[in-house]
């Protein structure tokens, strides 16, 4: 009961602190050059300020100091920076071409919150007509998938259903990412996982490959496993097709 109230005690007051910083922050005048320092050199809360309230990038490095709050830092930072780089990136496409960039995004789209990742792919959507980019990201996607594919096989019926479910969000949103990218990758490939992701039982993945079946040209494999999912017993997945 002791180390319950010292933490409870220590958690209200880094709330309260933290609360009182916000407060600060906001009540404060800050120039462009302060908010880039804070996203360089901030805490947790200096880092989300900044990141909402920058209105532009002036340099590739700028905008790599904001990518840079995409990954490895807490997810208030990540969410943040995803929402403001999901509105920049729409704006100033070419400030964001640094070849170190595309592996962040790929990261940013199987982030644990499942927020990130759509604003990650939006993101990577806004930088398409980067041939180098597009090809790397499209690439990255069906490695992911092809390594929680291979992950899952592994698993027997001890593993915990968090593991799982783990690699099934890091599919679900990198055949949502190939729905936009499907041009950019190899097709024989993409064709494979397909044929994989369509027969598993989860059918958030099961909706997904159809959606991504109606992006591609039709052959006689495609036209099977299209066949297939519009006999699913799933309204949602079959609801893609009506």
């Amino acid at each position: 009961m002791a180390l319950f109230r010292l933490c409870y005690n220590f958690f209200m007051q880094e709330k309260n602190e933290n609360y009182k910083k916000a407060i600060e922050l906001c009540e404060g005048n800050y120039t462009h050059n302060d908010l880039i320092d804070f996203l360089k050199n901030g805490n947790v809360i200096e880092r989300q300020f900044a990141a909402l309230n920058i209105t532009t990038v002036n340099s590739k490095t700028e905008a790599n100091i904001l990518m840079s709050n995409l990954v490895g830092v807490d997810g208030k930072i990540r969410e943040a920076a995803a929402l403001k780089i999901a509105e920049l990136t729409k704006i100033h496409p070419e400030k964001f071409s640094d070849k170190a960039n595309y592996k962040i995004l790929s990261k940013a789209t199987i982030d644990i919150d499942g927020n990130v990742c759509r604003l990650a792919i939006i993101s990577a959507v806004n930088l398409i007509e980067n041939e180098n980019f597009s090809k790397f990201y499209a690439n990255e996607m069906i490695e992911i998938i092809q390594n929680s594919l291979d992950e899952m096989s592994k698993f027997t019926f001890r593993d915990k259903k968090y593991k799982i479910n783990k690699q099934i969000f890091k599919i679900y949103w990198c055949i949502e990412a190939l729905i936009y990218f499907n041009s950019y990758s190899n097709f024989e490939k993409l064709q494979h996982l397909i044929e994989k992701c369509s027969i598993l039982p989860e059918y958030t993945i099961r909706e997904k490959c159809a959606k991504l079946i109606c992006t591609l040209p039709n052959n006689d494999i495609l036209k099977t496993i299209k066949n297939t999912l519009k006999r699913d017993n799933n309204y949602y997945v079959r609801n893609i097709f009506e």
